[in-house]
């Protein structure tokens, strides 16, 4: 077994173990004002733990890296917490979403929004990203369901649908890997335990017609809840680890048509929508489909797109879920059906909505437009007509961003005595997430080379996969 690099400090059990620290003293106060200034005490020094773990690896110069400590390991004598290429800038991009979270919500929402069930699921999600050991990954999955299923209780809705669609993707992955585990080596399975584990991670990421699980939780959980849940995409984690080094390449293009149908479904439903949390659920399920048909093309140029637009998704709709969410804290769940003009009241956060809506997209000038392209010129180069299923997604989705801009923003002033211009820790979350998605459309190179590497080794590693189980099969 080849000698795993380590990483200088223990950064990733850090930044494991902070927020559950910082959940506990949640747990002990009473006051919501307090947890909330705990909470942001602690995504702050979270998000210090995994930048400076992306700095640490980055100087390795390897592409992956274990805890310098791992506790667990002196446990089990092998490396539980271990990152690479993929996973790295995962970190501090989850840490980041869940402390923009927490530092913009509002008193309003403070008394629906959990901060102490939030840091258990930073934990999770950090834990989750850090774990390459599959029966690991599949326990830290089983417990990431644990919190918003408690949300959805504890605001009494039903949490039927949820607890189903869940429940089935636990089953199928457990079962999936079970029959994997049976016969020693992943490259010996047959197609039955892969078809599980592709269904699993399907049903997970949202693909239709396992989609239906997604929309219930937006409808009915805190609107940060939701969108932290699906935010870090651990399903297009579990394919990448658990499916995508041994599943025949036939197999994987096929998902691939799943997704990008879809996407393509998505878009078009977010054109209609008259609410704006299921809008969103659409625009952001079919984003995320146009990953899940990247990472599942099985190229190089499709793989290193596909993980820009992972990147850039993650931050971009971080923002305009932030924006949308600041706006329900002040005028309670908006309507898509009528003209709010709310934008002479939070003219700051107008911009932002617009601003990230189009970075999602890929718009020329932000930090989804490079990966957005490769995507394009992946999906073209193994099916044409795919290069155009994206393109017509992407458009809808452009379309569905803008109708929901002229109506949140735009139209009738808003007629109010409150004052609802933005808060300090609004402008903190507005410039900080402006400055990244322009930035990063501005200085493309860094991100991009790094995914393109990425994209290189995880290819290799499954090239290496195939070819030595099509010589054990001669």
């Amino acid at each position: 077994m080849p000698i795993i690099p380590e990483l200088n400090l223990p950064w990733l059990e850090c930044s494991i173990v902070l927020p559950l620290i910082g959940a506990a003293a949640c747990a002990i106060t009473k006051r919501k004002e307090a947890s909330q200034t705990i909470a942001i005490v602690f995504t702050w020094l979270t998000l210090i733990c995994t930048g400076c773990e992306f700095f640490d690896f980055t100087m390795l110069n390897t592409f992956e890296a274990s805890d310098h400590w791992d506790f667990i390991s002196w446990v089990s004598q092998q490396k539980i917490l271990v990152i690479d290429e993929l996973s790295a800038p995962l970190l501090p991009l989850t840490a980041l979403l869940y402390l923009l979270t927490v530092v913009s919500t509002l008193h309003t929402k403070t008394k629906r929004f959990s901060f102490g069930m939030a840091l258990i699921s930073e934990a999770i999600v950090l834990a989750t990203l850090s774990c390459h050991t599959p029966w690991l990954i599949i326990l830290l999955q089983a417990i990431s369901c644990v919190p918003p299923w408690i949300e959805l209780r504890n605001r009494g809705a039903s949490t039927r649908v949820f607890s189903i669609h869940m429940g089935l993707f636990l089953v199928l992955m457990t079962v999936g890997w079970l029959l994997i585990d049976k016969t020693g080596n992943p490259e010996n399975a047959n197609l039955i335990p892969v078809a599980f584990l592709i269904a699993a991670a399907l049903l997970r990421a949202g693909v239709i017609p396992g989609h239906l699980w997604m929309n219930d939780l937006f409808e009915n959980a805190s609107l940060g809840t939701a969108f932290l849940f699906v935010a870090p995409m651990t399903g297009a984690y579990v394919v990448m680890h658990l499916v995508l080094p041994f599943t025949p390449s036939w197999a994987m293009q096929s998902i691939a048509v799943l997704s990008l149908i879809t996407a393509v479904y998505s878009a078009g439903m977010a054109m209609i929508q008259n609410e704006a949390r299921r809008f969103f659920c659409y625009l952001f399920l079919s984003q995320a489909s146009l990953v899940l048909t990247g990472l599942e093309i099985v190229t190089t140029i499709g793989l290193t797109g596909a993980l820009c637009v992972w990147l850039s998704i993650s931050l971009s709709l971080g923002g305009f879920v932030l924006t949308l969410r600041s706006i329900e804290s002040r005028i309670g769940r908006v309507r898509l059906d009528r003209f709010n003009g709310m934008y002479e009241h939070t003219p700051t956060l107008g911009g932002l909505f617009l601003l990230t809506g189009l970075a999602s997209i890929g718009f020329p000038g932000t930090i989804g437009f490079v990966g957005m392209e490769l995507l394009v010129e992946g999906a073209v180069g193994v099916f044409p007509i795919a290069g155009l299923a994206v393109v017509v997604a992407a458009a809808l989705n452009g379309i569905a961003i803008l109708r929901a801009y002229f109506r949140i923003f735009t139209g009738k002033k808003f007629q109010t005595l409150a004052v609802l211009r933005s808060k300090p820790s609004e402008r903190f979350a507005v410039i900080l997430l402006a400055v990244l998605v322009l930035g990063g459309g501005i200085w493309p190179q860094p991100s991009v080379s790094s995914r393109h590497h990425a994209a290189n080794s995880l290819m290799k590693i499954r090239n290496d996969s195939v070819r030595g189980h099509e010589v054990e099969n001669k």
